[in-house]
């Protein structure tokens, strides 16, 4: 088909060969129109019956919807068409004929439950609201990887099967590699560090993560996709200021390249690019604060977690984008760098918005005998992790960053109700399949 022409290409006057979906029928007796769409949109396709082939009229009308046709003829403009323009067809091929028997309804009239889209994904994405958050969701990464770039990050790719897990052996899904038990990657990471710590200094990497975490809820997925930051020679401020400049640098990016997606999900007139200056605030003004919102059953106290409730209460307290930093060091991972005035406290980060949790990061610990005591603080061998530890014995600079979950950021910005809506084909307990 290289000769194919784009419906919102169509001008009047040209000749053009247009290929799409079936999207809509309307037999009017001595008229009928057909609704062709393809990924710029839809054009009519108009048959005067006493002017048109009866072979090709019968062809054209008795296909049922979804059928992918090629069409041949002449645009002309038409008002009352959906796109202002109508293509009158010379010749009409069916290139593949559909099931009459659908199971959903790609022009989104008749609703379906997000279980059923899920198993029918390549037809959702015929929706037109399904296909805008993919169109979005890739604008986001690419302007993640720009702002990355403008930043002087360098692109990385780390394993995604590793011999130890990057937080021990919790929450791992274990695969058989040539006779060994090895892992799926909870996050790069471990890798991102080492690679801070070579000559690269600041690189970041897009990427799958494995969770083999049991839940069951709208945001949680076990294979999901983490936007990655490392940097040497910098603190947990700056990482800060980091993944504020990136979020509203994607905001951006959004919001100038996106208007017709957003238009789609009816989000255009209220999108709005985040406010610079988020609030910081420490971990312990966020319980106090969280406690007097009398949403939790029990008193928040030093070293627990923000229960959904909690942070959500808070999110609408703040009402924008926010950090929560110092968190208590028993908390975090062994790699988090503890406050040197107070080894209670971490430099441990997170970074919100009102409905959720969307990065977790900090400085990490690059001197080598604390790193070996983080480790058996929380349990863990560090012989079983000898291939990064040691190289903390030969010049590691002190380095921070950052990781955000892909899927988070766009439910979040497009306000979406599950999670799953933001990835092709999610991977869940109970959802292997497409």
């Amino acid at each position: 088909m290289r000769d194919r022409t784009h419906a919102a290409d169509a001008e009047p006057g040209m000749e053009a060969t247009i290929a799409g979906w079936v999207h809509e029928i309307r037999d009017l007796g001595g008229i009928a129109f057909l609704i062709l769409r393809d990924r710029t949109g839809r054009i009519q396709v108009k048959f005067e019956k006493d002017d048109l082939d009866d072979e090709l009229v019968e062809r054209g009308l008795s296909v049922h919807r979804e059928s992918v046709l090629q069409v041949t003829g002449k645009v002309f403009e038409e008002d009352r068409a959906p796109t202002g323009v109508e293509i009158v067809p010379d010749s009409l091929e069916i290139v593949a004929e559909a099931d009459p028997e659908l199971p959903l309804d790609p022009s989104g009239k008749v609703g379906a439950d997000l279980s059923t889209r899920l198993d029918n994904r390549t037809l959702d994405l015929r929706r037109a609201e399904t296909r805008a958050i993919f169109e979005i969701r890739s604008a986001v990464l690419e302007a993640a990887r720009d702002t990355f770039r403008e930043l002087g990050g360098t692109e990385i790719t780390t394993p995604k099967i590793v011999a130890t897990g990057t937080e021990g052996g919790t929450e791992l899904f274990p695969i058989t590699y040539f006779g060994r038990e090895a892992f799926m990657n909870q996050s790069p990471q471990l890798f991102k560090q080492l690679l801070a710590a070579s000559g690269l200094e600041r690189v970041f990497e897009i990427g799958p993560i494995f969770r083999a975490e049991e839940h069951n809820t709208p945001r949680h997925l076990n294979e999901a996709t983490s936007i990655d930051f490392e940097s040497a020679f910098i603190d947990a401020e700056e990482a800060m200021d980091v993944a504020e400049t990136f979020l509203r640098s994607v905001y951006q990016a959004v919001e100038s390249n996106c208007q017709d997606e957003l238009e789609t999900l009816g989000l255009a007139a209220d999108f709005t690019v985040p406010e610079a200056d988020f609030p910081r605030i420490t971990y312990e003004e966020a319980i106090q604060r969280a406690n007097a919102t009398g949403v939790v059953d029990e008193q928040l106290t030093w070293g627990d977690d923000l229960p959904t409730e909690a942070e959500k209460a808070l999110g609408e307290a703040i009402d924008q984008h926010y950090f929560i930093t110092n968190w208590p060091a028993e908390v975090k991972p062994f790699y988090i760098k503890d406050e040197d005035d107070d080894p209670e406290v971490s430099t441990g980060f997170d970074l919100n918005h009102p409905r959720m949790e969307l990065v977790s990061g900090g400085q990490r610990e690059h001197r080598y005998d604390q790193l070996v005591e983080g480790f058996e603080a929380q349990g863990l061998d560090p012989a079983a992790f000898d291939y990064y530890t040691k190289m903390f014995k030969y010049g590691m600079p002190p380095h921070a960053g950052w990781g955000m979950g892909a899927e988070r950021l766009l439910v979040t910005m497009l306000d979406l109700d599950n999670i799953r809506e933001a990835v092709l084909f999610p991977r869940d307990r109970k959802r292997l399949s497409p």
